[in-house]
């Protein structure tokens, strides 16, 4: 579902476009529309048969340009009208992209307008590589190639570095359609009805979407299919693990234990009964590096701490390197069993840019040679990942499904 923008209707460009409608435009527009369609469906397979599903939906009234709420395409016959057949297909991949990458359900709490304008520059970037229909010029659209590749929460944060100097009217404006979110559905304040969801019935579109997709990259076929909505796809019919219960099998894996009566396990010296503990044959290394470069909540790591000081105080024998980063390490501590408590009190340094080098770099100059690295990351590097044969690396990556590590295992992060 597409994101939402608090601009106001008298501001948008093509207010004019909105009122009553005319029969044989409508009529016109509707044959443009179905016939752009099919073109999707002979061209872009994967996009055909998503915007097929979308019923065509006369807004004249309410939208001066296209909008969906993930089962309607709505549109301006008028603006239909303006537009050639090509550009009609390049907005169908618009609608669907948004439909796909549930802009509106990412949003958070960040800025609607900001987000928007992010939407629109990842989904146009994305329709133009995989070469859906024929971009948007009868009007403007927004593109920028040094978009290409990212997603809308690389693409916010970049444009919201450089608020100061952007005018964010003039990229509103450069939109190609209206964004549906709540946060302006219901009267316009002329009279005229925009669609409105409950929170039940968006939960119902996003899973129908999420079936939708598969159908439609099965009948569409691999090669057919926008790397974007590959990644989702994996997300969707790969089997779920909590972070949590990986990064416990991720440890647990480095550390060859046994039991035994003469070390009694540190969680039961509380109880009245004495439990085995567990003993090692060597002290394992284990390096847990922080990406401070992100927008991570204190809350989040404190959860990822506390989860990290749990499992290892099931072992004896191991040092727990833990450093934050950003495009050089700080603060490197060393805990053991001894020091483990002070974990949670850890200071937090750095935030500037993401090098994953950094970490890398910094092992190696130690001669640190862990059986085990943890990230905890956003997941947007400035450049390399870092070294794949030096150690085995579980990335955890908060705030986006849409980054995969080029190597070790990926696993996001949910608060929930």
């Amino acid at each position: 579902m597409a994101a939402g923008t608090t601009q106001n209707k008298e501001d948008k460009k093509f207010d004019n476009l909105i009122g009553p409608t005319d029969p044989a435009v409508d009529r016109a527009s509707r044959e443009k529309l179905i016939g752009a369609r099919v073109g999707l469906l002979l061209n872009s397979p994967f996009f055909g048969n998503m915007a097929t599903r979308l019923q065509l939906t006369n807004a004249d009234d309410w939208c001066p340009t296209a909008a969906t709420d993930g089962r309607n395409f709505y549109y301006n016959s008028r603006f239909v009208e303006m537009l050639k057949a090509k550009e009609l297909e390049f907005l169908f991949g618009h609608e669907v992209l948004h439909c796909c990458y549930d802009h509106f359900g990412r949003r958070g709490d960040r800025d609607p307008q900001l987000w928007n304008i992010a939407d629109d520059y990842a989904v146009n970037s994305d329709l133009i590589k995989s070469k859906v229909g024929v971009r948007i010029t009868t009007v403007p659209c927004l593109y920028d190639p040094k978009y290409e590749g990212m997603c809308s929460e690389e693409i916010y944060d970049k444009l919201y570095e450089n608020a100061e100097k952007i005018d964010i009217n003039q990229l509103l404006d450069q939109m190609i359609d209206e964004h549906l979110d709540g946060d302006s559905e219901g009267e316009d304040g002329k009279g005229n009805s925009k669609p409105k969801l409950s929170k039940e019935e968006r939960d119902q579109i996003r899973e129908e979407l999420k079936e939708a997709m598969l159908s439609a990259a099965e009948q569409a076929g691999a090669g057919n299919t926008p790397a974007g909505v590959k990644r989702l796809i994996k997300t969707f019919t790969e089997p779920k693990m909590n972070w949590r219960e990986l990064l416990r099998q991720h440890i647990q894996s480095t550390i060859k234990t046994d039991f035994s009566w003469m070390r009694p396990g540190r969680k039961t010296w509380h109880m009245d009964s004495v439990m085995p503990g567990m003993t090692n044959g060597e002290t394992t290394d284990v390096v847990v590096a922080i990406d401070t470069s992100g927008s991570i909540a204190e809350s989040m790591l404190r959860d990822f701490l506390s989860e990290v000081k749990g499992i290892m105080e099931e072992f004896e024998q191991f040092r727990l390197h833990l450093f934050t980063f950003d495009t050089d390490v700080y603060n490197p501590v060393t805990y053991s069993s001894e020091t483990l408590d002070n974990v949670e009190d850890y200071d937090i340094q750095g935030y500037g840019g993401t090098d994953f080098t950094a970490i890398f770099n910094y092992l190696k100059k130690e001669a640190i040679e862990p059986q085990r690295l943890v990230v905890f990351t956003d997941g947007y590097p400035w450049g390399s990942w870092g070294d794949p044969d030096y150690c085995d690396t579980l990335w955890i990556v908060h705030g986006t499904r849409d980054v995969e590590a080029p190597f070790g295992i990926t696993v996001y992060y949910d608060e929930h």
